[in-house]
């Protein structure tokens, strides 16, 4: 049975509130419990894009986030991805201090006591 892929999110626990430059250049074990959850890709096939699957993912990555007694998620976005997150609950905190790629990046976050 094959069972195609349409989408995935993933991101390690980071002790901090916003993703930086640095964590793309070591990989650490994740804490079992606390810190943040960051999200480094949310990824839909176009095929099945406007279908809710991100909000599903997220959905899911917030039940990990109140198991493990996470502080919140963060995330950074180009600007134009801001109001998509904004409608999901994340707050803007502004440009990001990442010069990952070579774009300009959002910090955005959503802390658990945000999420329903």
């Amino acid at each position: 049975m094959n069972i195609p892929i349409v989408g995935y999110i993933n991101g390690p626990v980071i002790n901090q509130p916003y993703i930086t430059d640095d964590l793309f250049e070591e990989i650490k074990e994740n804490t079992s419990k606390g810190g943040y959850q960051s999200i480094l890709g949310l990824v839909v096939s176009k095929s099945a894009r406007n279908q809710r699957i991100a909000k599903l993912l997220v959905e899911k990555m917030e039940e990990l986030v109140k198991e493990n007694r996470r502080e919140g998620i963060t995330l950074t976005c180009k600007k134009e991805l801001i109001p998509f997150y904004e409608k999901l609950g994340f707050e803007n905190h502004g440009r990001s201090h990442s010069q990952h790629g070579g774009f300009t990046w959002y910090n955005l976050l959503k802390l658990r006591k945000d999420m329903t």
